[in-house]
């Protein structure tokens, strides 16, 4: 079984690593055209994807075709890539000087990222939005795109 590991290495550093994603790619039929079964898992959302690999030919290209082919299969059910991701659009709302975001409005996986990483930030309370409790600062969201968080 072959597992990649996905760390982040904040500023470049070994120390303070942590495992961002995980997959798991495993021969589960022997032959020149071999199966394998594939799992994607990240931290955050947990499992990501599932599916085999069918007929791969062995030891025909690197072991990053053969990785870059699994991801592909188990994020789409095919071996091509998914369509690139558009660039978070999340509209910020303002009430007098205080700018911020919706949380119900960030798409996951970015949603549960985000709250994740300002679980002890101040939060406004805004009362004139449907869901007071459901906002963050806009420059919080802000730093958390631009990496800063």
């Amino acid at each position: 079984m072959l597992k990649v590991t996905v760390e982040l290495w904040p500023g470049g550093r070994e120390s303070g690593s942590r495992v961002l994603a995980t997959a798991k790619i495993g021969r589960v039929k022997n032959g020149a055209l071999a199966d394998y079964k594939v799992e994607l898992h990240e931290d955050v959302q947990g499992e990501i994807g599932a599916a085999t690999l069918h007929d791969y030919p062995r030891c025909a290209s690197t072991i990053w075709d053969l990785v870059a082919r699994a991801v592909a299969v188990a994020l789409t059910g095919k071996e091509e890539l998914p369509p690139r991701p558009q660039e978070l659009d999340v509209p910020i709302h303002a009430v007098g000087n205080t700018s911020y975001v919706r949380l119900r409005e960030i798409p996951e996986p970015a949603r549960s990222l985000f709250q994740k990483r300002i679980a002890f930030s101040t939060r406004p309370l805004i009362d004139e939005d449907p869901e007071p409790m459901d906002c963050a600062y806009a420059w919080d969201w802000r730093d958390f795109l631009d990496g800063g968080r």
